[in-house]
């Protein structure tokens, strides 16, 4: 998620937040070493595994400690920088793959001749038009379908700032304003690895989804009103993709976060409750396509309930290009970081997601039935199912509340499905779900596990009378710097229960210069249980040459979720926010993004060319490998 969009506070609701629950729980410090593994064993012990729904003898999770298990990582923690070029640890190398505006026939690299000159040098229409056969700009969630040499790249592109992409403030046209809408959205395209690196293959299967290609809806509000303008116009686009998440029947999802900001107001009004509750304002973030974009405007009727069409997690099929991407709305509308799978007990599909703004939820979604089953019988596993948010408490048990109409809160607030599941904050809030940090991507680990990141909330103010189960959770008033907390559900996470703890607070992971890192964002567990971890936002301060101090770079780490040991395996560059990724199926090679190098200022750095402070910065994704051929984070 980008740092532009941290001021936003939609939920007014009084529930309760996470800080408050682990206040009444634990001291900072206890809750950083007792770990997950200490309150599971206290809730069985205490007789809580048959109320949680658990097996009457739960084994101890494997690779605890005394197990006598090999340490995950051997390689060097680096030191925090904030140089114009990636650093990465010395047993490490990078290449670079993908840059914004790279062509997806795997033509030569023509951006110069765009975008380093003067002014663009070619009309407003013709780049709009171009930039649907390039890679986009916003570099986020990504997934690698494919083998050690040749595979399918989905890629998001969650934002590009008017400056960085028409290198002025305000579009002046609609042209301007399609340039900048065709560099959102999401690129599919095939990679493969030759003598000379990775480099992008021309297939027929490459392409771009933007906001203006045409998407379908399924699951419980396809065309139901909620959906429907009085234009009848057709269902168009994804925009703002952050995080990600991709199934096992080989298809990638997509999750669009922060939808709100390219809408706005050409000729006032107000909003209405449910706009007020997703956080619409008159200009947006300030990207103007309301005002040229009649799709964008909230003020024009025509166009009522188009904001209705985004904020979904949005499923991609990379190997049929004729396929539309699909909406997926039995998993709700929020600002979606992410959407991570698992199966559950019985082969159920199951999706973990955070609503990435401060004060808001942790939701879950379990399928109805086993998924190879309904895809047998022709039903997506992702349109029916039951859709849960989290509930917090402070003596480390959880439950999972349903979003159901048979909920008489519910019931009396919304009179349809439709209407529920298109305003799931509104639902969320009449349930009394615990209020988080903004959670942002959540990771599969080993023996169940779930962690999620909660990146930082500086309005954490804790006031008297909060519930205590918001304070556990949400450990720190305010919160800068952000931390992790982790899970186990009851019945393989099928259940309604659930045990948590906190993983780690960045504020308090130091290493020999102090803290490590802040604004935990990007999360991946690889099968061996190595815990990666990507940042965005303010880091620790360093001291440069001559005395000045400044931010770190943001950075990706490794963690070890049993001794909580923390390795610094990367630096990004000068204002990028380091995210995304992405595995081959060996693990010997790992895709990582670096977003918004620069912000597009080209004296910070010229990123992925060396530094000379007027090449603009394109943001561009890492092709990370062991020097020895090792397995990546080892």
């Amino acid at each position: 998620m980008s740092l532009l969009d941290d001021d936003t506070v939609s939920n007014s609701s009084d529930n309760t937040t996470f800080q408050e629950i682990l206040h009444a729980r634990f001291s900072r410090r206890t809750a950083m070493i007792g770990g997950l593994a200490a309150a599971a064993t206290t809730f069985f012990a205490a007789g809580s595994v048959n109320a949680l729904g658990a097996p009457a003898a739960a084994p101890a999770p494997t690779g605890r400690p005394g197990s006598g298990r090999t340490p995950l990582f051997s390689f060097t923690s680096i030191a925090n920088d904030a140089g114009v070029m990636p650093t990465i640890a010395p047993e490490y190398q990078y290449d670079v793959l993908i840059p914004w505006w790279t062509r997806l026939d795997g033509g030569p690299d023509d951006f110069a001749d765009h975008f380093e000159a003067a002014g663009l040098l070619k009309s407003a229409s013709t780049i709009a038009d171009e930039q649907t056969r390039r890679i986009g700009i916003g570099h986020d969630g990504m997934w690698y379908f494919g083998d050690e040499r040749r595979g399918m790249l989905c890629i998001n592109h969650e934002f590009g700032t008017n400056p960085h992409i028409l290198r002025t403030t305000n579009p002046s046209s609609l042209d301007e304003v399609r340039i900048v809408q065709h560099a959102h959205g999401v690129s599919v395209v095939q990679i493969e690895r030759t003598r000379s690196g990775w480099q992008v293959r021309n297939d027929r299967r490459n392409r771009r989804i933007h906001v203006n290609t045409p998407v379908t809806f399924s699951g419980p509000v396809a065309g139901s009103a909620p959906l429907q303008t009085p234009a009848a116009n057709p269902p168009l686009g994804t925009l703002n993709n952050c995080a990600n998440g991709y199934t096992p029947w080989g298809t990638y999802l997509t999750c669009e976060e922060n939808f709100n900001g390219y809408f706005g107001r050409r000729s006032g009004g107000t909003n209405t409750e449910e706009q007020g509750r997703y956080g619409f304002s008159p200009g947006g973030f300030g990207y103007g396509w309301h005002l040229f974009d009649d799709r964008f405007d909230l003020s024009n009727a025509q166009y009522r309930n188009e904001e209705n069409r985004f904020g979904w997690v949005v499923e991609i099929d990379p190997d049929r290009p004729n396929r539309p991407p699909v909406k997926r709305t039995a998993l709700g509308r929020f600002k979606h970081e992410g959407a991570t799978f698992v199966t559950g007990r019985g082969g159920r599909a199951v999706v973990y997601m955070g609503d990435d703004e401060r004060f808001e939820y942790i939701y879950k979604f379990v399928s109805s039935g086993n998924w190879r089953s309904m895809q047998a019988r022709g039903i997506s596993p992702l349109d029916d199912g039951k859709l849960y948010v989290a509930k917090f408490n402070a003596d480390g048990t959880g439950e999972w509340l349903e979003l159901t109409r048979d909920n008489p809160a519910l019931a009396a607030r919304f009179a349809t499905d439709a209407e529920m599941l298109t305003y799931t904050r509104i639902a969320g809030d009449l349930l009394g779900a615990t209020k988080m940090d903004r959670p942002e991507w959540i990771a599969e680990g080993v023996d169940d596990e779930m962690f999620c990141t909660l990146t930082n909330n500086t309005r954490r103010s804790n006031p008297a009378g909060t519930p205590a189960g918001e304070v556990a959770a949400n450990p720190l008033a305010p919160n800068p710097d952000g931390h992790i907390i982790r899970w186990v559900d009851a019945d393989q996470h099928v259940g309604t229960t659930f045990v948590w703890d906190i993983f780690l607070i960045s504020v308090d992971t130091e290493d020999g210069d102090g803290q490590m890192y802040g604004s935990p964002d990007g999360l991946w567990a690889d099968s061996a249980g190595r815990v990666f971890i990507q940042t965005d936002g303010t880091q620790p301060v360093i001291e440069l040459s001559g005395g000045v101090t400044v931010n770190a770079n943001d950075q990706m780490l490794v963690a070890d979720p049993v001794t909580e040991e923390v390795r610094r395996l990367l630096t990004g560059v000068r204002g990028c926010e380091v995210t995304g990724i992405a595995i081959t199926p060996s693990q010997r090679v790992m895709f990582a993004n670096l977003q918004h190098p620069g912000d597009g200022d080209p004296s910070l750095t010229s990123f992925p060319k060396p530094f000379d402070g007027t090449t603009i910065p394109r943001d561009a994704t890492l092709v990370i490998t062991r020097k020895d051929g090792g397995i990546v984070g080892s």
